[in-house]
């Protein structure tokens, strides 16, 4: 699994945090998940949930709503109408730069959140909730000690999960004035509902409740002994494997690399797009298959290297070839090399050796680690190979790139 942290502008162009979890090949499909009232993005279930799903193939996208977690925003100014926001502005932003989310999960009033959404995002299969309120209105019982004050002033300071939130009217009098059960009936898309009967947070009754009111593809999953939470491993990992398989029926399967062949002409490589977002490529270099995208924060999946990775791969791998090489034929005791690599725009005016003067150059900084009983000149001596590398001497010397039609 790979992952990657990145910013999104919510429902009112306040930074928010995401994360967005990614297996090892090509997403065959993309999830986005929303949290429990008050949690964050990090919550143990939401990242066991995530890590199941990229096993099986999908990519997750989960994010802490408006003024929790470290996204921007204040909480108090937020309610369920600005989390549904937040809930469609990171589809829109999945849809811009990866590809629409298929399946929506929700935890808690994230659930109710999802429910509410999936109407508003076309490209949904199929929806999720664990624990989920079957009318947002619920949450009410949550501030009725607190109730009086919030009436009285606008707002109160309300102790929930250990931790102080601002709750104002403004909250009450938007959960209050939420249905859901228009939106459960047109759901249109296949709906798995997943709750404890033991939940004193949320009762079972609201899992009967959403799921009577919702139509054929609906299925329904009892999570036993598992808290509101789902804070036990056991409960979160069973929670993961069954949403992963129930999806399975609605999602598409795993698209093929682009099929080239690897018997070419030597010394060929092959890139073609895999369309699987906008940037990520299939490669196929002496028969060796490769991946090469962009990160999330530029367009892409982050599904394999950047180009500018590949470029210093070539020269890391070259220049411990050349180096090892060396050191084997005079026998010296070189147990190992590694080389690590920067690539940075500099200003050519702060570079003393460099022939360019005015604008900016391309500066590769290597450094060698190179482990070993050497002594201070053999590490001189390797130290002058590595300029010898061949790669290195092709990105020194005129290069020029011939480009025509097929």
């Amino acid at each position: 699994m790979r992952s990657e942290k990145f910013e999104f502008p919510g429902h009112s162009g306040e930074s928010l945090a995401a994360r967005l979890d990614l297996p090892d090949t090509a997403p065959r499909a993309y999830a986005l998940f929303a949290h429990c009232f008050t949690c964050t993005k990090d919550i143990v279930a939401a990242s066991r949930i995530a890590r199941a799903l990229t096993e099986a193939g999908i990519g997750v996208l989960r994010f802490d709503f408006t003024g929790l977690g470290i996204s921007e925003g204040e909480f108090a100014n937020t309610n369920f109408t600005s989390n549904v926001d937040d809930l469609i502005a990171a589809a829109d932003h999945m849809r811009d730069t990866l590809s629409a989310p298929d399946l929506i999960i929700g935890h808690s009033l994230g659930g109710a959140a999802v429910l509410a959404a999936a109407g508003r995002i076309d490209e949904v299969k199929a929806v999720v909730t664990i624990g989920a309120p079957a009318d947002p209105g619920h949450l009410a019982h949550m501030f009725q000690n607190d109730a009086a004050e919030i009436e009285a002033n606008g707002e109160a300071v309300v102790l929930l999960a250990g931790r102080e939130f601002t709750i104002k009217q403004q909250f009450l009098e938007d959960i209050a004035g939420q249905t859901l059960e228009d939106c459960v009936s047109g759901l249109g898309r296949a709906l798995l509902v997943m709750h404890s009967p033991i939940d004193n947070t949320v009762g079972i009754e609201n899992a009967g409740k959403i799921f009577a009111a919702a139509k054929h593809p609906k299925s329904f999953i009892s999570l036993d002994d598992a808290d509101h939470l789902v804070s036990k491993e056991a409960d979160a990992n069973y929670v993961a494997r069954a949403i992963t398989g129930w999806a399975s029926r609605y999602l598409p399967e795993a698209a093929a690399e682009p099929s080239f062949d690897p018997a070419g002409v030597e010394g060929e490589v092959i890139v073609g797009e895999t369309l699987e977002n906008p940037f990520a490529q299939a490669i196929v270099a002496g028969g060796h298959a490769l991946r090469a995208d962009e990160p999330v924060s530029i367009g892409g999946g982050n599904s394999g290297p950047s180009p500018y990775d590949l470029l210093l791969s070539g020269l890391g791998a070259c220049t411990s070839m050349t180096i090892r090489m060396y050191a084997n034929r005079k026998k010296w005791p070189l147990e190992r090399v590694v080389v690590r690599l920067h690539h940075n725009k500099v200003h050519a005016e702060d570079c003393s050796d460099c022939e360019t003067k005015a604008g900016k150059i391309d500066m590769i900084e290597r450094m060698l680690e190179l482990s070993g009983d050497l002594d201070d000149e053999q590490r001189a001596r390797l130290l002058e190979i590595a300029d010898k590398c061949p790669v290195h001497r092709t990105l020194e010397n005129e290069v020029k790139v011939a480009t025509k039609l097929a």
